[in-house]
């Protein structure tokens, strides 16, 4: 169904770091309902972790790739998984 609850595990390529990125990714899931975080990697690119029901997590990752984000996203390769329950809030790492 489009409501269970899944983790979504999402790897941001592209110029991500440093332009808000972060607090945009925030503000997104917060508004969808979502826990989890986004934190930067030594690498430049940003880890994005969210949980809640399918729906709202397919919608962050539709808002992750739509062009409309601060930067600019180049690639972004995402796995979803059965939801662990042991995320609260939404945090910038």
């Amino acid at each position: 169904m489009s409501t269970d609850p899944v983790r979504l595990s999402a790897f941001v390529h592209g110029y991500v770091q440093g332009v808000g990125f972060r607090w945009w990714t925030r503000s997104r899931a917060l508004e969808l309902g979502l826990v989890g975080y986004a934190s930067n990697q030594a690498d430049g690119r940003v880890h994005v972790v969210a949980e809640g029901p399918r729906d709202k997590v397919q919608a962050l990752l539709d808002a992750l790739r739509s062009g409309e984000t601060p930067g600019r996203v180049d690639l972004v390769v995402d796995s979803l998984d059965p939801a662990r329950g042991d995320l609260v809030g939404f945090l910038e790492r």
